[in-house]
């Protein structure tokens, strides 16, 4: 059940969620976005180009993140605006298990408007993916 205005508060944190990436989930995206880059599929290229790894999309990595404000709300549409910085990429081994992003989030502010302000933290490997991520909501009164 979406949050209503009235019962958020500054500080809040919103449920964690860590969400798995995998090979196959990049195949899948570059099938939907029409990114083929190499770097995210091809290990010898992505390595000779400098990376440690295959990496995850950054707009798919931007993604999974928002879905931890819109799992929040029950709402995707309650989203008005969304934005982040790519700090660092998401390294998928093909190893089986690939890679998790690990999320957290938390009302930052309360604006004049009624919308509400949430600052997103994107991990992976225990490092930060996302700088600056932040997405403001409009909750239901």
């Amino acid at each position: 059940m979406s949050p209503r205005l009235s019962e958020v508060s500054v500080g809040d944190e919103l449920p964690p969620l860590s969400v798995p990436i995998q090979r196959a989930d990049l195949v899948r995206y570059a099938g939907a976005s029409g990114d083929f880059n190499p770097i995210h599929w091809n290990e010898r290229f992505a390595t000779e180009v400098g990376l440690p790894d295959v990496i995850a999309h950054g707009m798919l990595t931007m993604a999974v993140a928002g879905r931890l404000v819109s799992n929040w709300t029950g709402d995707p549409g309650a989203i008005v605006r969304y934005g982040v910085r790519f700090t660092r990429p998401v390294v998928v081994p093909d190893d089986g298990a690939g890679a998790a992003v690990e999320l957290a989030g938390k009302v930052a502010k309360i604006n004049e408007d009624g919308t509400v302000k949430v600052a997103i933290t994107a991990k992976s490997a225990e490092q930060g993916v996302l700088g600056g991520a932040a997405a403001t909501v409009r909750l239901p009164e």
